[in-house]
């Protein structure tokens, strides 16, 4: 078992929402349970309870009632609160007062603010002129945007309508945004005329004039002014001013009913090694999902500031945008966090109060690489929680936390992904930190971890799996008519189980382990190992930035080799490689020893800030990777080209 490393006090379990959802099942359904894995067991063993528990504990607002709570209960396929209607953006917009809703950040300094009553305002207003341009339910409309307000209003305006909302970061290049948007043929862009990073300014009207012209679907463009006053946009066709949508006469805001599983978002899958899979969310699965993960994993109430780390193409801004429902302050930043000072984020939360501070693990070990210590720099009185996605949290970084942030926190390294715009584990503020661990399984999601026989086990590394349906599930893959590709993508390993992809494993008092991803195991030998064993000992030596490990084809087997990215100004020598597999042999196994240690001056990620294993193994075997637009550094991929070390 790994070290705890955080105890929530008895008061501070009490005042949880956890705590009071259960008092309040005790009053209404007569239920009580012993501890959390109890709590979890009659979640999933009695999901129909459950999930309607949510519904009326959360209020959620219908137009018309559900038949049932669930219907057909197959996987992929099942029917939640089928009869229902509902409208996404009205629970989202349930508290129209002078609280403020929206705080936004960019990398230059500049804040605004957005109270509740403004933000319902801006919303009716570009519903309107949405509604003028002819868009109905089931119309796709698209963010080309920066993570600030107007992103947020134009999602909530679209699914008003009961319009499809789908974004991708501005720092996609021209391709990248075309393998995206090109497959679902929106009618409506919003975009921005440049942005701000590291410490300038990018701008985007070009790559927008010529995402029209080879848009053929769009019939309107509407540029937001974030950089310049007074943006020409001559070369766009169709072009307006986001001030235009803004003055279009709005009398209130109608919601369109759309039934349960109706298209909510289209997201997408990485695309690094083909083009990118349109994931499509429900309304009704998504809202209730973010509901429950928001308000009993991460304990969040109206009197919460909420800050998330991420760009509109992560899923994660779809996670954060659903505290609206809960009446929260959300915190926006774009930009770099490193770009005026390496802490320019935590000056944010104290200046905030920010009570939920979210982010990367990579963000994390970073903050520690260059001595960050915001325990003695910052006043963090408000932060209760931080969370952790992305990668699989090190357990060092665990440390780094309640060493050099704060002692009495919450930590929640959660783990789930695009595929169901949520998680399967994730935190729970009224159990302990372990190190190194998830703290729980998903309440209402039959986590497991099975075997290569399809077994389930317990502190033994496997394949991270859900065994019942759950209302969060895609809904299907867009242009996947017969369903083929959504059922390769998740119920072909295990049939009617979902097969999420990770690799991980399972402890006796409930605690979950992330590995990394199944398709970057490692496997010299038939001795799988996931390649997050080998990053927490490579990254513990001063000398290394970062690290990517592949499997490479070697004498009928396969051998590990490990790419390194050290501080400037160092070289691999013989002495460094000697440390760094020492420290790989002494903590794990001699079968996670890479056979070859190279230095390269960078390592490729996804536009997200995921590394990707999958592109570097297939440039090493001489493939090719046939997306590079879905890489924040495309370039990088050359560093792993033709190595001759690689050859011997």
């Amino acid at each position: 078992m790994n070290d705890m490393l955080w105890q929530p006090s008895i008061e501070r379990i009490a005042s949880t929402r956890i705590a009071a959802w259960q008092r309040w099942l005790a009053r209404e359904y007569h239920v009580s349970f012993d501890d959390y894995a109890d709590l979890h067991s009659w979640s999933i063993n009695h999901r129909d309870t459950f999930w309607e528990s949510l519904w009326r504990y959360f209020d959620i607002k219908s137009h018309t009632p559900y038949e049932s709570v669930l219907g057909k209960d197959t996987m992929p396929g099942a029917e939640w609160f089928p009869g229902s209607t509902l409208n996404f953006a009205e629970n989202l917009l349930r508290y129209r007062d002078d609280r403020t809703a929206l705080v936004s950040y960019l990398e230059n300094g500049e804040r605004r603010a957005l109270s509740y009553a403004e933000l319902f305002d801006a919303v009716s207003h570009v519903a309107a002129c949405f509604r003028a341009q002819g868009i109905t339910a089931g119309d796709r409309i698209v963010g080309f945007m920066p993570n600030v307000p107007e992103t947020v209003i134009a999602m909530l305006a679209a699914t008003s309508i009961g319009a499809i909302w789908s974004s991708c970061s501005p720092d996609f290049g021209l391709q990248g945004v075309l393998d995206r948007f090109g497959q679902i043929a929106p009618k409506i862009l919003i975009c921005t005329d440049g942005y701000y990073y590291n410490g300038k300014r990018v701008d985007c009207l070009e790559r927008i004039a010529a995402l029209r012209k080879q848009l053929p679907s769009l019939q309107k463009v509407i540029v937001v002014a974030l950089t310049q006053t007074d943006p020409d946009i001559s070369d766009i066709d169709d072009a307006a001013l986001w001030n235009d949508a803004l003055s279009q006469h709005a009398e209130g805001l109608e919601f369109t009913a759309v039934p349960f599983d109706h298209p909510l978002y289209i997201m997408y899958s990485s695309g690094t090694t083909g083009v990118p899979k349109c994931i499509v969310h429900g309304t009704g699965g998504t809202l209730l999902q973010h509901m429950k993960e928001l308000a009993l994993h991460t304990d969040i109430s109206r009197n919460d500031v909420v800050f998330y780390y991420t760009t509109c193409g992560w899923m994660m801004w779809n996670w954060l945008v659903s505290t609206l429902a809960l009446g929260a302050t959300i915190v926006l930043y774009d930009g770099s966090p490193f770009a005026r000072k390496p802490d320019i984020l935590w000056d944010i939360a104290e200046r905030e109060n920010i009570s939920v501070f979210g982010t990367s693990a990579k963000y994390i070990a970073a903050l520690e690489k260059v001595g960050i210590k915001p325990v003695t720099s910052h006043k963090l009185t408000a932060l209760k929680t931080i969370l952790s996605t992305g990668s699989p949290l090190a357990h060092e970084s665990f440390d780094y936390v309640y060493r050099d942030i704060k002692t009495d926190v919450c930590l929640s390294s959660i783990s789930g992904g695009t595929d169901i715009v949520s998680c399967f584990a994730l935190g729970n503020p009224a159990l302990p930190v372990y190190r190194g661990e998830l703290q729980c399984k998903g309440l209402g999601m039959a986590v497991d971890i099975f075997n290569e026989d399809g077994q389930s086990v317990q502190d033994e590394k496997g394949e991270l799996v859900c065994t019942k349906a759950f209302p969060a599930m895609p809904i299907a893959f867009w242009n996947d008519e017969t369903g083929e590709k959504y059922h390769q993508a998740y119920f072909e390993r295990f049939p009617g189980l979902w097969a999420h992809g990770d690799y991980g494993e399972q402890n006796a008092h409930g605690g979950i382990v992330i590995h990394g991803r199944s398709d970057a195991v490692l496997n010299p030998g038939g001795v799988r190992i996931g390649t997050a064993e080998i990053y927490r000992q490579v990254e513990k030596v001063p000398e290394v930035l970062e690290s990517i490990a592949i499997g490479q084809n070697w004498d009928d087997d396969v051998r590990v080799v490990l790419f390194v990215k050290l501080r400037e100004g160092i070289t691999l020598n013989q002495d460094l490689q000697k440390i760094l597999k020492k420290t790989i042999r002494d903590n794990t196994t001699p079968r996670h020893v890479p056979a070859r240690i190279l230095q390269v001056t960078d390592i490729p990620r996804t536009i997200s800030g995921k590394i990707v294993e999958l592109a570097v193994r297939n440039v090493v075997h001489g493939m090719a990777v046939t997306n590079t637009d879905a890489l924040a550094n495309p370039e990088a991929l050359e560093h792993f080209r033709n190595r001759e070390e690689l050859s011997t």
